[in-house]
């Protein structure tokens, strides 16, 4: 992380790129092969628990497309003081895992989207996106997400897709479910109160 002046909480980063779990991508995220997301998900968890372990060897990304798709999940889901962020819960595995199992156009989808993100941050920057310090690099998430609902650009789309990968690779490693979400597994209750907010009972 860089120093403290110019770090940035996932509160922040959450609100200044307009993060939010419900939203729906317009543009596939990932192949929709139930056996390479089961696969996907259980190799990424196993990876993810073991975060000491060496990295997967990369099956569909080059790496400096890796290195764009590690930054811009970490700028989604940032390191705080509560839990750490997509690096370390190593999202961009999960992600190049299961666009290697997808089909051509999501693959297509994704090299685009990630040569249109560095070529927006070579016209802002002069650097590519993984090269941009965080705050330039935020500064241009924010710019692609202002229309979220409704993307014109390759890069707005791609926006949405690399977003909802980055939520699904995150909460599905062992770093979101236990650290972030703080699952126990299934556990008894003896009694449900249900919400206790005033604003909210009958």
């Amino acid at each position: 992380m860089p120093e403290e002046k110019d770090s940035i909480t996932r509160r922040e980063a959450i609100k200044n790129i307009g993060l939010g779990v419900g939203v729906i991508a317009s543009l596939p995220v990932l192949g929709n092969t139930g056996a390479a997301q089961d696969a996907a998900t259980h190799d990424h968890a196993s990876r993810a628990a073991g975060a000491a372990s060496a990295p997967a060897p990369l099956r569909f990304f080059t790496a400096d497309e890796n290195q764009t798709v590690t930054e811009m999940s970490e700028r989604i889901i940032p390191a705080d003081e509560s839990s750490p962020g997509a690096k370390a819960a190593r999202v961009s595995e999960y992600i190049d895992l299961v666009v290697s199992e997808s089909n051509d156009f999501v693959k297509e989808t994704w090299r685009e989207g990630l040569a249109a993100i560095n070529k927006r941050s070579v016209a802002m920057f002069g650097l590519s996106f993984a090269a941009a310090n965080v705050d330039q690099q935020v500064a241009l998430l924010k710019e692609i997400s202002r229309s979220e609902r409704s993307p014109q650009t390759v890069e707005e789309r791609f926006f949405r897709t690399i977003k909802n990968a980055t939520i699904d690779g995150y909460y599905t490693s062992e770093i979101g479910i236990h650290k972030e979400l703080h699952y126990k597994g299934n556990t008894y209750l003896k009694e449900f109160t249900g919400c206790t907010h005033p604003e909210h009972q009958q």
